[in-house]
């Protein structure tokens, strides 16, 4: 039976007057929550692209000290190489307390993603400079022992042009184990190319205390296994293959080296290649 005209559903019609009330009425509590939510997500989200924004400055300078660092075997100072890179790394803890005051009073895996690459670069950088001058690993608690940093509280009290100092507060930034993890296996990288130039440079002896101190790295990642991140174990193939090709330079310098001249042993890393199963990066 056909519905004659003006007949329809009421219940709709009920639901569509009072959607219109709701979405031109400011003052309807629904309409309240949910602008309190938009002001929370749009606070985060810029917070967010502030975070990625100090992350992009740390990686770039991380990476310019880095670049430094590898000029150590080719100067005749090193010392003044190692001053200027600890000069870049102050100013780095200096990007990274901007992230720390970022953070304040907020849930760091919050905003991870937004800053761990800068992290992870930062802990490559700073533990290149640690191994040329102790020819060991820093550690995760020394790194963040220099994440420390003191910030002045201002006060602006009501009809003042001037803000008055009410006192100094202590900001910590805590560097993820995962950040420190995946930041020492891309120091493999870093070495293995501080390899290739100490040969460059006619020093046979860098290359073994690489190797040996590229070995313990390995067998660290290899206890670790499938219980760490999963980017670790993605990184683990990578460090085989700096740990691969430094191995191999020193059994041929071992074999050869008394009958190649220093000027051309570079050579003897693009001469030979190494072999690594591509399946050995799963564990």
């Amino acid at each position: 039976m056909n519905k004659r005209e003006g007949e329809g559903c009421p219940r709709k019609s009920a639901d569509a007057v009072q959607v219109r009330d709701v979405s031109g009425n400011p003052t309807s509590p629904v309409i309240t929550v949910f602008k309190v939510f938009q002001q929370e997500l749009d606070t985060k989200h810029d917070k967010y692209e502030r975070l990625v924004k100090i992350s992009r400055d740390v990686t770039i300078e991380s990476k310019r000290t880095i670049f430094l660092l590898h000029r150590v075997n080719s100067v005749p100072d090193a010392e003044d190489i190692l001053k200027e890179a600890d000069a870049k790394l102050d100013g780095v803890r200096q990007k990274i307390g901007h992230i720390a005051e970022e953070l304040r009073g907020d849930d760091i895996y919050q905003f991870h993603r937004a800053f761990t690459p800068g992290i992870q670069e930062y802990v490559e950088a700073v533990s290149f400079l640690h191994y040329i001058r102790h020819r060991s690993l820093i550690s995760l608690e020394e790194i963040n022992a220099r994440l420390v940093f003191m910030r002045t509280e201002k006060a602006d009290p009501e009809g003042s042009a001037e803000t008055l100092p009410v006192g100094a507060q202590v900001l910590t930034f805590q560097v993820t184990p995962s950040d420190y993890l995946l930041g020492v296996a891309d120091l493999t990288g870093e070495l293995m190319r501080m390899c290739i130039s100490s040969v460059g440079n006619g020093d046979i002896d860098t290359p073994f205390q690489l190797s040996q101190f590229l070995r313990q790295i390995h067998d660290g990642f290899s206890y670790i296994g499938n219980t760490g991140p999963y980017e670790v174990s993605k990184k683990l193939h990578t460090l085989r293959q700096s740990l691969g090709k430094v191995e191999d330079a020193c059994y041929t310098l071992r074999v050869r080296g008394s009958e190649i001249p220093k000027h051309m042993l570079a050579d003897v890393f693009s001469s030979r290649t190494t072999l690594i199963d591509p399946e050995e990066g799963v564990v």
